[in-house]
This record gives C-alpha cells, sequence and structure tokens, in this order.
C-alpha cells in the first residue's frame, strides 16, 4: 500500500517508519526543509529507543522517503495520515490551523480516491472540518477517518507495532476496508480493532489520556495525606494495585506528569467541556493539583535551609518529563529550576538524553555534566526528577563524597528509606517519612 503521512514531528516519524517496517511505500512530508534535509541525510531529530534501526533499514531499502513537496507526497497514495501538531491556545483549546490548512491544500491537488486519516489528538467534530475543508475544492471522491494515535514516549515503536487496540473512527465502508488491511500485520495476535463513528474515536483519546491522568493524580493526593498520616504510599500502591479493577499502572506517586499529551489533552477535554455547557469537575481538580504538585519539592528544600538558598549549588539529575525520551515538554524540572534560579540557586544537571533541548532555553543558566556524578561535585543537595533507570543504582559512597551534604529531595520514589537510613542519608520523597541523617 502506499501511504503518505503529513507531519515529521513525534507520531509522524514513528507512524511513517513503522508502516513502512510492514511493507508498505510511505512518503513523509514536512513544510520544514532543513527538517526534511536532516531526515533525508539520515538524521533522526528525536530520540526514541529503537526507531533508528527501523528508520535505517527501510530508508536503505526504498520503502520510506521525504519530501517537502505535498503534491509529490501524496501521489498515488491510498491512505494520506494528518500527523500536525495542535497546539494548546490560551483557553486550552486544540489549534487547528495546521491539519486544516494542510487540508485546505489536500482540496486543489487529490486527483483520486484516497483515505485521510486525522492521526493528530484532535477535539470532537474535527474529522467534520476536515471534510468541509477538503470537499470545498475537491473533485474527487474521498473519506476522512479519525484513527487515534495511542503511542507512549520511550516505547512507541513497540506500542505501534503491537497495539493493546487500533481505534478508528469511520462511517464509510469503503474506508473500513482500507483500515483493516492497513492494520492487519499489526494485529495478528488478536488485539482488536475498534470501529465506531467518529465523534467517538475523537473522544476516545482525550477519554483515555485524561483518566491516566486522574489516575497518576489521585495517587499524587494519596500521597500528599500520607505524608500527614503517617502512611506509606508505596505499599498503598501495592496493597490496590493488585486488585484487578484497578490495576498497577499509573498508581507511582511523584512530582505529576508531564509531557506531550496528558497537559493538553486534559485542557483540551475541559474546553470541549465548557463549549459544550459541561462542568467537567473532576478535570480542573486534576489540573489544579498536577500544577501544585509539579513543585512539591521546593517546600521540603527551602525548609531544609532554613530559607537560605542564595549562593547554594543543587545537582538535578533528570530533565525530561519522563525516562527514555527527550522530551522536556511540561516536564516539572524546568519549572523548578527556574523558582531555584530565581532565588539565587547555582543548578548543576544531568540527563542522559534532554541537555541539549533544555540548552536551547536555558543557555549558560545552569551547568550541564557530563556524568551524573560530576553534577554532584561541591553540591549542597541533590534533586530527582526522571526516573531513569541509571539513578536506581548509583554508587552511594562516591556521591557522599561528592555531596556537602548527604541530603537528596527525591520526587520519584527511586530509593527504599531503610536503605537511605542504613547509608545515613537525610532523604525526602512523596509520600513516605523522612528519613534524618545517622
Amino acid at each position: 500500500m502506499k501511504i503518505a503521512v503529513v507531519g515529521t514531528g513525534y507520531v509522524g516519524l514513528v507512524t511513517g517508519t513503522c508502516f513502512a517496517e510492514t511493507g508498505n511505500q510511505v512518503v513523509c512530508v514536512d513544510i520544514d526543509v532543513k527538517k526534511v534535509e536532516r531526515l533525508q541525510n539520515g538524521d533522526i531529530p528525536i530520540y526514541e529507543p529503537g526507531l533508528d534501526v527501523l528508520f535505517d533499514r527501510n530508508v536503505a531499502e526504498g520503502r520510506l522517503q521525504f519530501t517537502t513537496d505535498l503534491a509529490e507526497g501524496i501521489k498515488e497514495a491510498q491512505v494520506i495520515f494528518l500527523a500536525l501538531p495542535t497546539p494548546p491556545g490560551e483557553d486550552g483549546s486544540a489549534d487547528l490551523k495546521y491539519i486544516l490548512k494542510v487540508a485546505d491544500d489536500l482540496g486543489h491537488i487529490l486527483d483520486h480516491y484516497a483515505v485521510i486519516i486525522d492521526k493528530s489528538t484532535v477535539p470532537v467534530g474535527t474529522a467534520e472540518k476536515v471534510t468541509a475543508a477538503i470537499a470545498k475544492n475537491a473533485k474527487v471522491e474521498f473519506d476522512v477517518v479519525s484513527n487515534p494515535e495511542f503511542l507512549r514516549e520511550g516505547v512507541a515503536v513497540e506500542d505501534f507495532m503491537k497495539p493493546d487496540r487500533v481505534v478508528v473512527g469511520t462511517s464509510s465502508e469503503s474506508a473500513r476496508k482500507v483500515m483493516e488491511k492497513l492494520y492487519a500485520p499489526l494485529v495478528r495476535q488478536g488485539n482488536p480493532v475498534i470501529f465506531m463513528d467518529e465523534r467517538s474515536a475523537e473522544m476516545t483519546k482525550y477519554a483515555a489520556n485524561s483518566f491516566l491522568a486522574m489516575k497518576i493524580t489521585f495517587m499524587n493526593e494519596i500521597a500528599n495525606l500520607c505524608e500527614k498520616v503517617g502512611a506509606n504510599v508505596d505499599d498503598i500502591r501495592r496493597g490496590i494495585g493488585t486488585d484487578s479493577r484497578i490495576g498497577k499502572r499509573f498508581l507511582f506517586a511523584g512530582i505529576g506528569y508531564g509531557g506531550s499529551c496528558f497537559p493538553k489533552d486534559v485542557q483540551a477535554l475541559a474546553k470541549t467541556s465548557a463549549d459544550y455547557d459541561y462542568d467537567f469537575r473532576i478535570l480542573k481538580s486534576v489540573m489544579a493539583v498536577n500544577d501544585d504538585q509539579k513543585k512539591k519539592l521546593l517546600p521540603m528544600v527551602n525548609n531544609f535551609f532554613n530559607g537560605d538558598l542564595k549562593g547554594k549549588t543543587i545537582a538535578v539529575w533528570g530533565l525530561a518529563f519522563k525516562p527514555y525520551t527527550d522530551d522536556i515538554r511540561e516536564a516539572p524540572a524546568l519549572e523548578n529550576i527556574q523558582v531555584l534560579l530565581d532565588a539565587g540557586v547555582k543548578i548543576t544537571v544531568y540527563d542522559p538524553e534532554a541537555m541539549d533541548n533544555v540548552k536551547k532555553i536555558l543557555g549558560d543558566k545552569v551547568t550541564f555534566c557530563h556524568t551524573p556524578y560530576a553534577a554532584l561535585d561541591d553540591a549542597d543537595a541533590l534533586m530527582i526528577f526522571t526516573e531513569w533507570p541509571q539513578f536506581r543504582t548509583p554508587e552511594f559512597e562516591k556521591m557522599a563524597k561528592l555531596l556537602k551534604n548527604k541530603v537528596i529531595f527525591d520526587g520519584r520514589n527511586l530509593y527504599e528509606l531503610d536503605q537511605m537510613k542504613e547509608l545515613g542519608y537525610t532523604y525526602f520523597s512523596i509520600g513516605r517519612d523522612i528519613v534524618k541523617e545517622g
């Protein structure tokens, strides 16, 4: 099958590469000339484990190509994916200008039947708007389908190649047959392709992400209460996670969610609710609690140093919003670093993948280090914002020699309390007792 993917961001590049891996001829289209040149030269602009292997193989075998020419990209394509940005506006609504601009362009140049697929996360009713934008100038038949992505950064290739489910919103029998053929290689183990109407498919993506954001936020609320009543949130997580009705995932307490999806999608669903005059109270609480939770460690730091932060040096481990990605969008680390900088704190940082992206924002305001231990040298304390695996089993004795104070503020609960007590650290975490040095 010949496929065009318009947009080479995170979703577009993973989508195009993975469909090429299943034997399709894929052309990815982007208006960013420099980005397309990088891709044509084999340089992947995002970090995603496993993507490079598939990318290199399919480029080498001629199944994956890149262009800035939309007409060239969609030539003879049976399927055209729209994987374009939908950034949130000031009111939280998803901005559809990029999608509708391409839809308008497609109406002028489409010369054969094709299935146009909204892969971006879009509000309810977008498929109808895309259909109208194309139909305004189209001289051929076409169908618009909603096919939301459910990719987790860090495991996106696996998620795409072995999906839990595929959601397809269409009222067209012709489009349904195309989608069944397209996804057949990915659901051979029996995972379902779930067909529904376009509006339900659009809502499904927002509902899924908002529910997961709510689950995270609920556990953070439990953690905050645990600190007051003297309970341990990790024990509670294990106690409720073994209940099959609840499940084990998304129950880890911490300093809130970030990234490109959860914050944006919760805001967008809240905006949709307001547009339809429905007061979605849970979503409002989720957003408010998460905003507060991101700054959860700051009062602990301030109290430990008796409000005297000026001139202190704090080491930061982890800048990305989660491990296995270089994505720093809505990352709690950045918000905390800025508050500390404003208080006169010197910051040294280490992250395995995200430092280049942070340099573009903070420049020389912080010191970037090549190893996690280099960041600790002569620092007054360590703060942990991202649960990279390498941070889980560090050399604590080496750390103790580098740090001025054996104190850790851990926003991801990486270490056991008994272990910290035995090693003689002062250790602050989320939803658990404070461990005092000695």
